[in-house]
């Protein structure tokens, strides 16, 4: 059986934002999308991709599949980096946490991720089919795999 450890995760992530992007009418991407920046640690927003907001949702469901059960600090320590800050020493910041909550809504929503109280959010058996399935289609589609 194919799983999502037996794909990269370029191609996974791919995959499932063009997945998410085409069957399901749950993720949208909020109003004020095209004006937030992902992190504290970036210029500008995310002016090149105009699907941005399906990308990370599908990153957001990859990262609960592998590390779950997890919570959005941890998440946000992830999607978060090093900010310039001129002459003073770089500093970590964590990521958008509302960017995260928002796609975990959208997630739960569509039921792929449950909330395990005192714990985090998993991924729900109906999420873990979904995503394998992809996983299986791109382990078809691409022979050069053959090696994961």
């Amino acid at each position: 059986m194919v799983t999502a450890q037996m794909v990269p995760s370029k191609l996974l992530i791919e995959a499932i934002s063009e997945e998410i992007k085409e069957k399901n009418e749950i993720f949208t991407p909020p109003k004020w999308a095209d004006y937030v920046k992902l992190s504290v640690t970036k210029d500008n927003a995310p002016e090149q991709r105009k699907d941005w907001w399906y990308v990370r949702v599908a990153s957001i469901l990859r990262k609960i599949y592998m590390k779950g059960p997890i919570g959005i600090i941890h998440l946000r320590k992830m999607y978060g980096g090093r900010k310039n800050r001129g002459s003073k020493p770089e500093k970590t910041f964590g990521g958008s946490g509302a960017i995260i909550r928002h796609a975990i809504h959208q997630l739960e929503k569509a039921g792929y991720v449950t909330l395990v109280a005192g714990e985090g959010r998993i991924v729900t058996p109906e999420g873990r089919s979904f995503v394998d399935a992809i996983a299986f289609k791109i382990k078809e589609d691409f022979p050069e795999l053959a090696i994961y």
